[in-house]
């Protein structure tokens, strides 16, 4: 067999797999050079080394001995590979190799041009790189030569600054002895004046003066009135009670009352928030600027026109110690800075409503250090972060009262900030924070063990474990609590039990809460405030445990809003025992008949009563109105009410202030008749949702109540334009008035 070509290509696979040509032509060179006397011996002797050794290490000449070895160069392939022609190929032809050739030289010669060219590259890049560094270097040069130029120019720029400086410092001096001099003289006139006046006073005090005057000539018939005649001090009492409109205009009558109006008692406290609509920054800084040495309190509740000057000029009254800020939207960071670093004083400061962030707080612990009240009610820009300061800062720790209502960023580590920052905190306010938890009430209980008063109206998660460590070991006096459907009996058992000067209790809708609690409340002597609203498992034998108590008869308020458990036994147990109490609610509780309504009448200390959405008749609402003391009544929602009711309740009640009949769908034009003619003191009324009322009952209202501030006419659908020119006529202490839904009324 010459030749594997037309063998099947398994076979030649396996041939070529396995290298058998080359171990044959392994096994013929030994044994033709050695010539052994017994071949298959050697044969199989060198097959056992070559499975030994592998056929990894297969030469041709592997088995010949080394002295036997050709001395020739390496043999390229194998012969008999070429032999079995077991890489498929013949003979190469003469045209093979003339192809072969030409291939090999032209690829010569194309690697010859690409190298060519690659060196041209080369040498081009070279030339650009060169080029850019040379245009580096020349940019370099440029601007070393301008900045030395610039550093000459700054040196001389920086002297000239020196030598005017030096002359303005000059100038500024003989300037300010200049002015110092005017002022000086200035003041001098004026307070030679003002000891002539004060004298001149004195005297007129002293009787020793007939006219006052006499001393700026004036008309004989001025200072007449009533208020000139009075002696000094009653007159500035007098006009203490005004707001700063009223001085303003006070001040505008005669001369005598505008130096009453500027003296510095009544600036000592000014309340810019009845004109928060209207105020501008010029006036407020030029009333500031005069009375600032006197201001003690101000108020700017709502005055969001305010700008930068008016809280520049807040930073000059040094002996500020109470100031409200609230619902100032313009108030920023940059003002509260300048505030607090100017006035050390300050004992009071309210930011509810404000934009105040981190930065805020961070001044507040450093300049504050007597700052006892503070608010930052639904202040939601500053994290716990800013509330880290008060701990660590040298401020803020003597702060007793702590407004923290609506800040719901504030998580468990704020509170523990509060707590080793505010160790002396005595009242607390953190109402409407829904992510309120257990965590955050045991972390601020732990350091803070004076509080006295606390309100957590609106934090529905809180339980029994975080009133616990509330109340343990301290002596709580107010507890507010609303909204919470965790809390049980026990938390009212550990009031009683550890709270024993307990005198307000706020706890209201809180559905887990059972007559146990009032029973338990029984046994405090110094409550006179008690709130229950819509618990709604309250019932009679409950409210009676704490009426028999010690507290029964010193209670002056008490709600019992929606407790529908309640009945005529409890109504007749406040007859009997509350002879203290002055203001109580009894809405929407359905069980109370007139029966239990009419031994209201006996509770002569009754101030304020609110019956909303009962049952009362006329008969009962005339036997309540035998007790004339009553300044308050609200009657909404109570369908049995007529004209006549109104009519004798009036009759008797004429000291009426504030009264409340919304949607009594059966009262007339004739109930707001009587009532304008019997209560000329009323200041509040409510009558939406009345249908049966007319223009008429306004025409009664604007021609007798004069005092009314508060009218509410919504849902009187008969009303019309007719209406508002009577109370644009008689009503002129009107503040406040809605109307809405009176389609009759045009725009």
């Amino acid at each position: 067999m010459s030749s594997l070509k037309s063998t099947e290509p398994g076979l030649r696979n396996y041939i070529r797999h396995y290298s058998l040509p080359e171990v044959y032509e392994a096994l013929l060179s030994g044994l033709l050079i050695l010539c052994p006397e017994d071949p298959l011996r050697f044969l199989e002797e060198k097959i056992t080394e070559l499975r030994i050794k592998g056929i990894y290490s297969l030469e041709w000449d592997m088995f010949v001995d080394e002295s036997l070895k050709p001395k020739m160069k390496r043999m390229n392939g194998y012969f008999i590979r070429s032999i079995f022609d077991l890489d498929g190929g013949d003979m190469v032809s003469m045209e093979l190799y003339e192809k072969a050739y030409t291939f090999y030289h032209d690829h010569l010669k194309r690697m010859c041009f690409d190298a060519w060219v690659e060196y041209h590259l080369l040498k081009k890049a070279q030339e650009v790189e060169m080029q850019r560094k040379m245009e580096f270097a020349k940019h370099h040069f440029i601007s070393r030569k301008l900045r030395v130029i610039l550093h000459r120019w700054n040196a001389w720029t920086e002297l000239r600054k020196k030598q005017q400086a030096l002359a303005a410092e000059k100038i500024q001096r003989v300037f300010d002895m200049a002015l110092h001099k005017v002022i000086l003289k200035a003041w001098r006139a004026e307070a030679q004046e003002c000891k002539k006046t004060r004298e001149y006073f004195e005297r007129l005090e002293r009787g020793e003066l007939e006219e006052y005057f006499d001393i700026y000539s004036s008309p004989s018939d001025e200072a007449k009135d009533e208020i000139s005649q009075l002696p000094r001090r009653a007159a500035l009492k007098i006009f203490s009670h005004l707001d700063i409109v009223d001085l303003t205009n006070c001040s505008a009558v005669c001369r005598f009352w505008k130096i009453l109006t500027q003296s510095s008692t009544l600036w000592s406290r000014i309340n810019f928030s009845v004109v928060k609509h209207k105020i501008q920054d010029k006036v407020v800084a030029n009333i500031l600027r005069k009375y600032r040495p006197y201001l003690v309190h101000l108020n700017l509740r709502g005055c969001s026109s305010l700008l930068w000057p008016s809280f520049k000029c807040i930073s000059e009254c040094k002996n500020l110690q109470d100031l409200n800020l609230s619902e100032c939207t313009s108030l920023t960071d940059g003002a509260i800075k300048v505030i607090v670093e100017n006035c050390s004083a300050l004992l009071y400061l309210n930011l509810s409503y404000t934009d105040i962030t981190n930065g805020t707080l961070r001044m507040l612990s450093r300049c504050c250090q007597n700052l006892q009240y503070l608010s930052l009610a639904y202040c939601r820009k500053f994290t716990d972060k800013g509330l880290q300061y008060l701990s660590t800062g040298k401020g803020c720790h003597k702060i007793i009262y702590l407004d923290l209502s609506g800040c719901s960023q504030i998580s468990v580590d704020g509170f523990r900030f509060i707590a080793a920052g505010c160790t002396w905190l005595q009242h607390l306010e953190i109402n409407d924070m829904v992510t309120l938890t257990d965590s955050c009430i045991i972390a601020l209980a732990e350091k803070c063990l004076h509080i006295q008063a606390v309100s957590l109206l609106g934090s529905p998660h809180l339980s029994d474990a975080a009133f616990k460590a509330l109340v343990q070991g301290r002596k709580l006096s107010k507890v507010k609590i609303e909204g919470n459907s965790r809390m049980t009996d026990a938390t009212l058992k550990l009031l009683s039990k550890h709270c024993l000067s307990l005198t307000h209790v706020y706890i209201t809708d809180c559905p887990r809460l059972t007559d146990s609690s009032l029973k338990a409340l029984s046994a405090l002597k110094t409550i006179v405030v008690l709130n229950i609203a819509d618990c709604v498992r309250v019932s009679d034998p409950g409210i009676r445990h704490f009426l028999e108590g010690p507290s029964g008869s010193k209670v002056r308020e008490l709600n019992i809003t929606n407790c529908f458990r309640v009945s005529d036994i409890t109504l007749l147990r406040i007859a009997q025992r509350c002879h203290s109490l002055t203001y109580l609610r009894l809405c929407y509780c359905e069980a109370m008949t007139d029966a239990g309504f009419e031994v209201l009448g006996n509770l002569s200390s009754l101030l304020s009563i609110d019956l909303s959405g009962t049952g009362i008749s006329d008969q009962s609402l005339a036997v309540i109105g035998s007790n004339t003391g009553i300044k308050e009544l609200t009657l909404s929602e109570c369908p049995g009410i007529t004209d006549m009711g109104i009519q004798k309740f009036c009759t008797q009640v004429k000291g009426l202030e504030h009264l409340d009949i919304s949607h009594c769908f059966c009262l007339t034009n004739q109930s707001l008749k009587t009532l304008a003619f019997c209560c000329h003191l009323l200041t509040s009324l409510n009558i939406a949702g009345c249908p049966k009322m007319t223009d008429l009952s306004i025409q009664y209202l604007s021609g007798v109540c004069h005092y009314l501030q508060f009218l509410d006419i919504s849902g009187c659908t008969l009303l019309s334009d007719k209406a508002v020119r009577y109370l644009l006529k008689g009503c002129k202490q009107l503040r406040v008035l809605k109307m809405l839904y009176c389609r009759n009324i045009s725009k």
